[in-house]
């Protein structure tokens, strides 16, 4: 584990100290845990659209007939 030296507000330091004794534990824990879940929520690579699995959005909202040309419909530029 590597040793780091970081400047903190003394209310936010105190927080830390106040909160990790309620729950019996060190402030210096509390704040590993917290640099690793800003880790793991802002700096970690999220996985690639390829790898993501398809998600059901429900059926459709109306059968599709024989004349239905759909994309006809989705290629249709007029944008009035």
């Amino acid at each position: 584990m590597k040793t780091v030296t970081i400047n903190v507000s003394e209310p936010v330091y105190e927080d830390f100290q106040i909160f990790a004794m309620r729950v019996d534990r060190k402030a210096s824990e509390l704040i590993r845990e917290a640099m690793e879940l800003y880790r793991q929520t802002h700096m970690q690579r999220r996985t690639s659209l390829r790898k993501r699995n398809p998600a059901s959005v429900g059926g459709p909202i109306q059968a599709l007939t024989a004349e239905d040309n759909v994309l006809e419909e989705m290629l249709d530029d007029s944008r009035d």
